[in-house]
C-alpha cells in the first residue's frame, strides 16, 4: 500500500492534461488553449496543502503562461524535451526526493517519468497504452477535470482535504 502522505509536488502536462490537447491556430500567430476551472480550484486548494505545483510541457505557450500566474504555479518550464531530466533538475532544486513526486501526463513523452515518480496519474483520454501503467486513472479528461479528480484524490488520501477547502473557503471569506 503507498505512503501518500509524503507526496509534496504535484507535476502536470499542459496539453491533454490541463488542456484539451486541442492547439487552435488563430490570425497573427495567436494560439488558444481551453483550461478547466475545475482543474484551477484544484490547484488552489493546493496552496492550503504544502503541496507545490509544477508544468513541465514540450511546447511553448502564452496562454499557458497566463494559466500558470492566474494559478500562482511558481515552476514552469515550456520546450521541454526531456521531462525526466527536468524532473531531476526540479528535486535538486527543491530537495525534494522520487517518493514526494505525484505525476499527471498523457502520453510517451510523459512515461520516462511517469514510471519514476511515486504516484503517476493519466485523465481518460489518455494513450491507451499509457494508462495500463499508472496509478490513477481520472474518469475525467484532460481539460476537463482530470486533474482536479487526481489533487482530490491526493488530499482525501492524506486526509488534508477538508482542512484545505476550509481554509480556502475561510481566505475566500477574508478577501
Amino acid at each position: 500500500m503507498k505512503d501518500y502522505s509524503q507526496i509534496k509536488l504535484l507535476i502536470l502536462d499542459c496539453d491533454g492534461v490541463l488542456s484539451d490537447g486541442k492547439v487552435v491556430y488563430g490570425d497573427n500567430e495567436i494560439e488558444l488553449k481551453s483550461f478547466s476551472a475545475k482543474d484551477g480550484l484544484g490547484i488552489r486548494l493546493l496552496e492550503f496543502s504544502g503541496i507545490q505545483v509544477a508544468v513541465i510541457t514540450g511546447r511553448e505557450s502564452q496562454a499557458l503562461i497566463r494559466r500558470c500566474k492566474d494559478l500562482r504555479i511558481e515552476y514552469l518550464f515550456q520546450k521541454v524535451r526531456n521531462k525526466l531530466a527536468k524532473v531531476k533538475e526540479i528535486l535538486r532544486e527543491l530537495k525534494l526526493i522520487w517518493k514526494n513526486v505525484a505525476y499527471m501526463g498523457d502520453d510517451w513523452n510523459d512515461y520516462p517519468a511517469l514510471k519514476k515518480v511515486y504516484l503517476s496519474a493519466v485523465p481518460n483520454d489518455a494513450n491507451e497504452d499509457i494508462k495500463t501503467k499508472v496509478d490513477f486513472i481520472a474518469n475525467a479528461k484532460g481539460g476537463e477535470g482530470a486533474v482536479r479528480e487526481f489533487i482530490d484524490f491526493i488530499l482525501k488520501k492524506q486526509g488534508k482535504y477538508e482542512k484545505a477547502v476550509a481554509d480556502f473557503i475561510e481566505h475566500l471569506e477574508i478577501s
